[in-house]
């Protein structure tokens, strides 16, 4: 990839500051939208009068979106630019945020958090690659804990942010709010980053291959939401014959759209993608479980609910950075597999959780999990792109984002499953309170064991510095 820059705007700055800049700028924006809007299910509930499990696929349908069309927009960046595909990701997300602050229906909210989907996919496949190819293997797991923090900003801002707006102006206003910041991110890359990437632009996408993908995570994500029903069952049975299919044919067509060989002859990326994605599978549903026991269990304020949760994603954002910085001197296995260790004690703590339970019991756990996050996600990153060589550099990209949404989707699907088997199609309200709790319970027991397994694949992947060495 080459990096051009128009020289009368870019001043003193270098090409690896601007790119920081603008891939951290769009880190922060889809973890802000995610967090903030978690705080205002609640209220999105009553306005539209909806049920438990419909208002989950709120944050389901995003993250099932992104996941889908991650693969083949990495493919299609390589091929006709990744400045481009970023910018018109920032682009539809913006655009996707405004319309989704006035829609009439839940049904159509749904409808545009898919679209909100695509955008942040396109965002996401390019933010990693454009910095791993700026920054040099010692600089790296700096600037990749720059970046991870940026998410945790996100996630630090969105609570607070969005439980103000939410009691002060209404939910619709966390959409519209996002609108200004896109545009700014828009205006930076327009004038300062112009970017050209030659290595895939004689291939083709894969598009059959990108359908199969598509359908098969479609299947099981979607079957599971429908469990324990028969037709969640079968949906769920339809697509793991459609994940063979797919690893089959990527492994013999000569332009794939998803590089598996990578996880076959590379066990330090291998095993790096299964940790991220088992540690996301345990801990994405808990702000959801968290914010909903707050504002029902707890009878707290939307805002009083945010200034619970963003504890965790403080403690992330301040500790990434130098997590990463240590990954550019020790070996990111042994930093990670501590912090996966430290959110399973989060987890471990969480499973105390009752009806009466103080906020310093939640608060106590939030600050494990935050420190322990930190610690795993940008070494574990680092050791996923420092371990492929620079022409893969988009396709590793994809697969840190993949894993992590993957591994979000189970977390949520996990918490539909769970909430649908106690508490039904019914709302949350009082009478239902014990089985929720119950529902919660649960989650955070299967969220102790996903992360205690993580361990295991987390500190066996095998060294990076001696492999670069």
């Amino acid at each position: 990839m080459k990096i051009i820059l128009k020289q009368r705007n870019i001043s003193n700055l270098n090409v690896k500051k601007v790119v920081l800049i603008i891939a951290t700028a769009g880190s922060f924006l889809t973890p802000f939208m995610i967090s903030a809007l978690n705080i205002a299910l609640p209220s999105i509930q009553r306005d539209f009068s909806a049920d438990a499990v419909l208002l989950s696929w709120i944050a389901t349908s995003y993250s099932l979106a992104t996941a889908i069309f991650l693969v083949p927009i990495g493919k299609i960046a390589d091929i006709y630019g990744r400045s481009m595909v970023y910018k018109w990701g920032i682009i539809l997300f913006t655009l996707v945020s405004f319309a989704s602050g006035l829609v009439p229906t839940i049904e159509l909210l749904i409808f545009m958090r898919v679209l909100q989907g695509i955008g942040g996919s396109m965002i996401l496949t390019t933010g990693v690659a454009l910095i791993t190819s700026v920054f040099p293997p010692q600089e790296r797991g700096k600037a990749l804990g720059l970046n991870v923090s940026a998410v945790y900003i996100g996630l630090s801002l969105g609570p607070f942010i969005g439980g103000f707006l939410t009691q002060s102006l209404g939910w619709r206003s966390i959409f519209l709010a996002i609108v200004p910041l896109g545009l700014i991110i828009i205006f930076l890359i327009s004038k300062f980053l112009k970017t050209e990437w030659a290595d895939a632009k004689e291939e083709k996408l894969d598009i059959p291959g990108s359908l199969i993908y598509a359908l098969t995570l479609i299947a099981l994500v979607y079957g599971s939401s429908l469990l324990p029903r028969t037709s969640g069952i079968l949906l769920m049975l339809c697509g793991i014959p459609g994940f063979f299919l797919f690893v089959k044919r990527q492994l013999t067509i000569p332009n794939p759209v998803f590089e598996i060989r990578l996880f076959k002859n590379n066990k330090v990326f291998a095993f790096s993608n299964l940790a991220a994605m088992i540690n996301y599978s345990g801990t994405t549903a808990m702000t959801f479980l968290l914010s909903l026991y707050l504002q029902y269990i707890k009878d707290m304020t939307p805002q009083q609910a945010g200034s619970i949760l963003i504890i965790q994603p403080i403690a992330m954002a301040i500790l990434s950075p130098y997590a990463g910085r240590l990954s550019d001197k020790k070996e990111p296995a042994i930093i990670s597999s501590i912090g996966m260790a430290g959110t399973a004690l989060g987890f471990f703590i969480l499973t105390f959780l009752r009806q009466d339970s103080s906020i310093s019991l939640i608060v106590c756990a939030l600050i494990v999990l935050g420190l322990g996050f930190a610690l795993f996600s940008s070494p574990n990153t680092n050791a996923i792109m420092g371990t492929v060589e620079r022409k893969y550099y988009g396709i590793a990209s994809a697969s840190v984002s993949t894993a992590r949404l993957l591994g979000q989707m189970f977390s949520m699907a996990i918490a539909t499953l769970v909430i649908s088997l106690f508490v039904g199609k019914n709302q949350i309200t009082p009478e239902y309170y014990p089985m929720f709790i119950q529902s919660i319970h649960v989650c955070f027991i299967i969220s102790f064991i996903l992360c205690t397994i993580g361990i295991f694949f987390s500190y066996s992947r095998g060294n990076v510095h001696e492999k670069n060495n």
